[in-house]
């Protein structure tokens, strides 16, 4: 089975979860996704397989950003 992340360097707990997996032996597909967005099929893929049905499940609910898009307001 092929392990992916979703990296962010400058998120610690992505960097964390980097080393830990390196820590294991484990060498993940790393997908530097600031830079290269997931595709909205990509991101329908990821919530099916998380048991998720909205993709602000995925997002970084207490960055500045989502308050200011208002993105936790589902309509």
């Amino acid at each position: 089975m092929a392990i992916v992340i979703y990296h962010n360097a400058r998120c610690s707990k992505s960097r964390e979860t980097l080393a830990l997996l390196q820590q294991r032996g484990i060498t993940p597909s790393v997908v530097a996704y600031l830079e290269t967005p997931p595709t909205p099929a990509e991101i329908r893929r990821l919530l099916d397989q998380l048991g998720m049905t909205d993709a602000r499940q995925l997002m970084r609910q207490k960055e500045a950003e989502y308050a200011e898009l208002g993105l936790a307001d589902p309509t």
